[in-house]
């Protein structure tokens, strides 16, 4: 890492009047985070943690207070500001990754199940998350009330905040909009975006269109062709990518996007070879990118990253099955799991699984320090 750890989360401002500060932010920040990183899973984990390792923790702060309870920790920690808490994280993100061009940045949002409350009418908490295909980082996030928000949340707040200059951004059917896809180009990026039932007028012009073109006769100028073949998990998986250019003019007013460029329709075959079944997909999506097949079907082969990202969260990190609920909670603890994540990614010591190094790290204190001795600063 380039810069200490702690510094980007010394701008996060404590919640607690002057008189209640016994322990220091950044203290409970880095026990919690730790402990986290260790295996913690609730706030009664972190104290037990602290009260374990309270020597090795002294090696970064001095923790002059020592420990504090439990209570303390969730009280402090769930009264934090939403806003201040993904901006750190942004923000440590960007002192690991300098440059993101030519990247594939999927955007996709993920619902924490059991963070929601019927007595206070609370939401579950939902996050949409861009993750980073070429640095296997969660770039940045932002929370939003319902998973409708998603809609407005991506332009005006996540992607505004990221630097995606030269990167193709890709986006399921929740985030094929009009106002997304104008934000991605007047970052300077491009966009796959999947095509569905939310735009189906859209969908049937430019299916028609292909038709057409395919009636008249496809050309080099405007049509790219790239077939790959899969094999794993008892199935063999023939994925055909066909890209064309589209004539704007064609399309009606409503459909003209900002950057819009070509369709991408992919053609999935699936034999599993225990039964013989075979099964086929069609999918489209909207792009802005010039003919490149090849590159398209990379892209949108690339996006289930931030779905195995999910599912690392929640097999790895249990964050489906947390019962942390209270105020930003929720929110904290995804944060927390999200930087264990990057530390994990990043480290090449180990040779093993994220599940196996959560436990080293709970285990081995030398590996802990491994971990963020170059993202923490000593004294």
């Amino acid at each position: 890492m380039s810069a200490t750890f702690l510094e980007h989360f010394n701008s996060i401002s404590d919640p607690r009047i002057e008189r209640c500060k016994k322990h220091n932010l950044l203290d409970i920040l880095l026990l919690a985070i730790s402990a986290v990183i260790s295996g913690a899973e609730g706030w009664e984990d972190i104290e037990d943690f602290g009260h374990l390792k309270l020597d090795w923790l002294r090696q970064y702060r001095n923790f002059e207070a020592g420990i504090p309870k439990h209570d303390t920790i969730a009280r402090v920690i769930c009264r934090l500001k939403a806003n201040e808490i993904e901006h750190a994280f942004q923000s440590w993100i960007s002192s690991l990754v300098k440059v993101t061009g030519c990247d594939v940045i999927a955007i996709d949002g993920k619902t924490a199940r059991r963070s929601f409350t019927t007595k206070d009418r609370k939401n579950a908490l939902h996050t949409v998350s861009a993750w980073s295909c070429q640095h296997q980082l969660v770039l940045g996030q932002t929370a939003v009330n319902e998973k409708s928000n998603e809609i407005t949340a991506i332009p005006e707040f996540l992607l505004s905040m990221l630097d995606i200059e030269n990167s193709i951004v890709t986006l399921d059917a929740m985030g094929c909009q009009k106002a997304i896809a104008a934000q991605i180009i007047k970052q300077k990026a491009d966009y796959i975006l999947a095509l569905k039932g939310n735009h189906s007028g859209m969908q049937a012009e430019l299916e028609a269109w292909w038709h057409k073109s395919q009636r008249k006769g496809l050309s080099e100028k405007n049509h790219a062709k790239h077939t790959e073949i899969d094999s794993g998990h008892g199935r063999i998986e023939t994925r055909t990518c066909e890209q064309l250019l589209i004539d704007k003019s064609w399309l009606g007013k409503n459909y003209q996007w900002s950057g819009l460029r070509s369709i991408i329709r992919i053609h999935a075959k699936i034999h599993e070879q225990s039964t013989g079944k075979e099964t086929e997909e069609i999918r489209w999506y909207i792009s802005s990118l010039d003919l490149n097949a090849e590159q398209g079907s990379k892209a949108v082969r690339s996006h289930w990253q931030v779905e195995s990202m999910h599912w690392v969260l929640d097999m790895t990190f249990r964050e489906d099955e947390s019962r942390i609920r209270k105020k930003q909670g929720p929110l904290v603890f995804n944060v927390m799991r999200k930087i264990a994540m990057a530390l994990f990614k990043q480290d090449e010591s180990k040779k093993a699984s994220m599940a196996r190094k959560k436990k080293m790290a709970g285990l081995d204190d030398e590996y802990r320090s491994t971990l963020l001795e170059s993202g923490i600063k000593m004294r």
